[in-house]
């Protein structure tokens, strides 16, 4: 590692991370007018953003930041395939693959747990001790909202709170346990072929994460707290393959856990480094559903 990576390294120790994220927050919730039409004229020519996939491609028609972050795209512009699990964001795979004694791979020397990720809890680590897991990083030029990779029905929701690193490649190759240590949100879901599990993982300036069932969750708290929902009846919150689950303020990165024996495999060409984009093939079941409706009977 060069002096200059050991330098950002070691300054993401020392930086008033939650301080500096809560206050790009109130900037990119504020309407400042041209102000925040100039801000994002630059941040779409330094992270060379195409616009011509946005709804609305002009900086004029936000009037935050935030809504030009959570921009939706063109009706039809990402097509949701029918293999059996989808890519849920557009972004790039850090690390994929199964998991050993509820061990998730990080990075080349470092692992970290299922029971931490998702907040300590026994009961809810152990359907993926030996299961699959898939790490997607968002960079600043993705589409930040994040969808569901094949049917499901939300079980719980767990906000665990933590420290705010940057969660690019650098820091995730040199701050052990950095999925495990920020703030993040999980969402347990059930589907017709086992539990899986969305974490969206908070980082520096990511000023809040939000879903579309609860809205804002982060930052509420310094504490864990957890909601349970109905598994059936009126009151279930479902989703279709390719529906909208979430989004960051600002971008950061989404850990997937699938249960034991889920998965047969994940598409053969996803690797480290491999860029993605939403609704396209990412896994294959370890026994295809005869029923697409199956989950709803």
């Amino acid at each position: 590692m060069s002096f200059t990576d050991k330098i950002k390294i070691i300054g993401q120790y020392c930086l008033p991370k939650h301080a500096i994220s809560r206050a790009m927050g109130r900037f990119a919730a504020s309407e400042s007018g041209g102000l925040t039409t100039a801000f994002i004229n630059w941040f779409i020519k330094q992270y060379k953003i195409d616009m011509s996939e946005a709804e609305r491609e002009e900086a004029t028609e936000y009037r935050t930041f935030n809504e030009f972050f959570t921009r939706a795209l063109k009706p039809g512009l990402r097509p949701i395939s029918d293999t059996d699990v989808v890519l849920p964001v557009d972004g790039c795979v850090s690390q994929l693959g199964p998991m050993k004694s509820g061990r998730i791979i990080q990075a080349k020397g470092h692992d970290y747990s299922a029971f931490t990720l998702l907040g300590g809890d026994k009961d809810r680590a152990k359907p993926f001790t030996n299961g699959h897991f898939a790490t997607i990083y968002l960079a600043p030029k993705d589409y930040h909202r994040i969808h569901m990779p094949m049917d499901a029905t939300l079980r719980e929701m767990v906000y665990v709170p933590g420290d705010l690193f940057s969660v690019n490649p650098l820091t995730a190759q040199n701050v052990p346990g950095l999925f495990a240590r920020n703030e993040r949100v999980a969402a347990i879901f059930d589907t017709a072929s086992g539990p899986m599990a969305m974490v969206l993982v908070g980082a520096t300036i990511v000023a809040s994460i939000e879903t579309t069932w609860h809205g804002t969750v982060t930052p509420p708290s310094n504490q864990l707290d957890s909601w349970d929902y109905p598994a059936s009846g009126d009151d279930a919150i479902t989703f279709k393959k390719g529906d909208e689950m979430g989004r960051f303020k600002l971008g950061s990165t989404v850990v997937m856990l699938f249960g034991d024996d889920m998965l047969k495999a994940f598409e053969p060409h996803l690797e480290e480094g491999v860029v993605t984009r939403l609704g396209q093939p990412m896994a294959e079941l370890a026994q295809a559903l005869c029923d697409s409706d199956e989950l709803d009977s």
